[in-house]
């Protein structure tokens, strides 16, 4: 069995900044026993009032726009001009495989070395809303051990966009010049969701090419209704590689900050997420405690089997489990 500290040993060292059991309590927080979990609400509830004080960024792109190396060249200027990074994934994708998100961790080689920056990747092999609850509370955490800017990361493609988007105060979408129409049908949703996109890869042969498509896209952001948030999504170009428009990101998010905290919406924003997280977490329980009550495995199997060969209709099913 492996050791377990009192609530005042973590509470203590991540307001002091200390990673190591920063790390610890992010893997409480990650656990599914119970008695954990209780010493992760117990935690959380200590460090509370050192919460909410952070940018939160979340970072999505296309497959193959070059996710990690652009966070890498962006981490990298903010803790150049002072800030405290944290870098978190969610990674829905890695129920099977375990995820890219090791991958991630080495190819952000010199980042992950950064005393000013923490990377964490996303626990593997759960729901999506297990993700996302997870790493809203890993968020808090990061906030109460003094990171001043948390990066939420989408590994996966699809879902995760819309879960992250609801934990982040500012949601960058990072897109290729020139990817060609068979992007369209997930650029359209993901797009809506945008406070700002970056065409990425903006370097020698390529600078022209993001130079037309930061137009297009542009006039493509003019046909969608507005946000009323009185903030209209801008383009973008970047590179990692020469480090060109990482700042020019930055300040935007920045703006983008001031605007939303002046007219209220950034607060407004936050609520929401609080209220939307309540909700999955007592949905959650409600599901748990459903499927924990004695017997329930086998009764479902048995109306389950009815259903499924059409001797007992869905309605009455649920009616009869429910009773």
């Amino acid at each position: 069995m492996r050791h377990r500290f009192p609530p005042d040993y973590y509470i203590n060292g991540i307001l002091n900044g200390d990673r190591l059991t920063l790390s610890r309590a992010i893997t409480l927080v990650e656990s599914r026993r119970s008695d954990d979990q209780l010493l992760a609400q117990q935690v959380l509830e200590g460090v509370l009032p050192n919460t909410g004080r952070s940018i939160r960024v979340g970072i999505t792109g296309v497959p193959g726009v070059g996710k990690s190396t652009f966070i890498e060249a962006f981490g990298r200027y903010l803790t150049g001009q002072g800030h405290r990074l944290a870098v978190l994934a969610v990674d829905p994708t890695s129920q099977r495989s375990g995820g890219s998100l090791l991958g991630d961790k080495t190819r952000m080689e010199t980042l992950s070395m950064d005393p000013n920056a923490y990377i964490r990747p996303s626990p593997a092999g759960d729901s999506l809303g297990g993700v996302a609850h997870r790493t809203r509370e890993t968020i808090l955490l990061c906030e109460a051990a003094g990171y001043d800017v948390v990066l939420v990361e989408t590994v996966g493609v699809g879902q995760s966009e819309t879960v992250v988007h609801g934990m982040v105060d500012f949601f960058l979408l990072l897109m290729l010049a020139g990817a060609g129409d068979e992007l369209q049908g997930m650029k359209r949703g993901i797009m809506e969701l945008a406070d700002a996109l970056c065409i990425t890869k903006a370097d020698g042969d390529n600078r022209a090419a993001a130079d037309r498509a930061r137009v297009e896209y542009q006039n493509a952001l003019h046909l969608f209704p507005p946000t009323g948030t009185g903030w209209f999504p801008p383009v973008l170009t970047g590179s990692a590689l020469t480090g060109e428009g990482v700042d020019t990101v930055w300040q935007t998010i920045r703006d983008q900050q001031q605007l939303t905290t002046a007219n209220g919406y950034r607060n407004q924003r936050r609520q929401e997420q609080q209220l939307t997280w309540f909700r999955a977490l007592l949905r959650q329980r409600l599901e748990g405690m459903f499927y924990e009550q004695p017997g329930m495995r086998e009764r479902l199997a048995h109306i389950e089997e009815q259903v499924r060969t059409g001797t007992l209709l869905p309605g009455p099913a649920i009616s009869q489990l429910l009773h």
